[in-house]
């Protein structure tokens, strides 16, 4: 059977813990969501047990609905976050709970997708922004591949200029580039 959640249901206490611990990126993610108007709705998608990234996001006043397809991830999401809307569902199946949002934010999860689930990840995310909506998602700025740190799964980057000609062909755009502390790099899209 296919593990839709990419091996980390497996390792999900060892996740929690060490996202737990951590910091790295939530300055970023507070000055993204500076471009968003106070309250709107954000889509945390592999939001994981909601740490740091949702619960940034909640603390700052936004709306924010999580997803991520790891069972023992998502019901910490719901433990930590009883008042927002979750769902366990790998992006490729999910409906992105049937709305649209004024943001999306996609930390972690792009590259340990194959190739094809990025693309249709993007698409998917391209109709759930609303005009003008923001998504922020992280991925390396050169196309490589290598072993996920966690998993020992294959991990895959497009690439910054791969990235840029998927959005533009999904109505959006690619809008800045960014990396914080621990060397992620961050990619600033804005919906046509």
């Amino acid at each position: 059977m296919l593990d839709k959640s990419n091996g980390y249901e497996g390792i999900a206490q060892d996740f929690i813990a060490a996202r737990t611990r951590s910091s790295i990126g939530t300055a970023i993610l507070r000055d993204w969501s500076r471009r968003l108007p106070r309250g709107a709705s954000i889509l945390d998608i592999g939001c994981g047990s909601g740490v740091p990234v949702s619960q940034v996001l909640i603390e700052e006043g936004f709306d924010v609905s999580g997803l991520d397809s790891s069972r023992t991830m998502i019901d910490a999401f719901r433990e930590r976050f009883p008042n927002s809307l979750a769902k366990c569902e790998a992006v490729e199946d999910s409906d992105f709970f049937n709305r649209t949002f004024e943001g999306v934010v996609c930390v972690g999860l792009m590259f340990l997708l194959p190739a094809e689930a990025q693309r249709v990840l993007i698409a998917k995310v391209s109709h759930a922004l609303r005009n003008g909506g923001q998504f922020l998602f992280t991925s390396p700025k050169q196309a490589c591949t290598w072993s996920d740190v966690m998993t020992g799964r294959l991990s895959i980057s497009l690439g910054s200029d791969e990235y840029r000609r998927i959005l533009a062909g999904e109505q959006l755009e690619l809008v800045g580039e960014g990396e914080d502390e621990g060397g992620n790099h961050y990619y600033f899209v804005k919906s046509r």
